[in-house]
């Protein structure tokens, strides 16, 4: 996908800088912060990370450095309030892929979605728990993990049309008040067969949809 005015799509050979920009634990934080509440000071952000505010707003210097966020409205003069300039920031896989560094990246990348999906279901078991989810969010909520037989072409279509229907829905229900923040991981990562030749036969657990929000998401894959 070409860049546009909510996706950024990351060069490792025209951007190698941008990427390693990205490679901070708080500054993914941030980011996700910002796309998902909107604008906010470093000191805003210092409450909700626990974190200086020296160090938030350096940070965000950083990332203003490389584009991810810009200067925002400000409600005054004292301080300076921050916007993120994409709601997702993704890479080429291919070009990753292909050097030792990119591949380092994709993987720490990778492994920082995991570590965000962990902290969505223990976001989501706790808003349930707690009664800030109604019951009608009860059914379609939940988590796939499937593992289908697929060819390159069709696990690149299969990705392609999750991404236009989501975009359908989003613009669908953007101005439904009954709309609720939800994060949705999607993974497709394909197997070499073992040393016994198995191969999965698309069977697995299934739970259905996607768990409730966290406050880091917003970022593509390998970002």
């Amino acid at each position: 996908m070409d860049n546009d005015a909510t996706h950024r799509v990351l060069d490792p050979e025209q951007d190698p800088a941008a990427l390693k920009a990205l490679t901070h634990p708080l500054r993914l934080k941030l980011l996700g912060l910002l796309r998902l509440h909107g604008p906010a000071t470093a000191s805003e952000l210092a409450v909700r990370t626990g974190e200086s505010s020296a160090s938030t707003s350096y940070h965000l210097r950083v990332l203003a450095k490389y584009a991810f966020v810009a200067e925002a409205e400000h409600r005054d003069g004292r301080e300076r309030r921050w916007k993120a300039v994409h709601a997702v920031t993704s890479t080429d896989n291919a070009a990753m892929l292909a050097t030792p560094a990119g591949r380092a990246m994709t993987v720490l990348g990778r492994r920082r979605q995991i570590e965000h999906l962990r902290q969505s279901v223990d976001r989501h078991e706790a808003d349930i728990e707690a009664g800030r989810l109604g019951e009608e969010w009860h059914d379609p909520s939940g988590i796939d993990d499937l593992m289908p037989l697929l060819t390159p072409e069709s696990l690149r279509e299969l990705r392609d049309t999750i991404g236009a229907k989501l975009a359908e829905l989003t613009a669908r229900d953007e101005h439904d008040p009954r709309a609720e923040r939800v994060v949705l991981l999607t993974a497709g990562l394909p197997l070499a067969p073992d040393d016994r030749g198995a191969r999965a036969g698309g069977k697995g657990s299934a739970d259905r949809g996607a768990p409730a929000a966290d406050e880091t998401s917003g970022n593509g894959d390998a970002a």
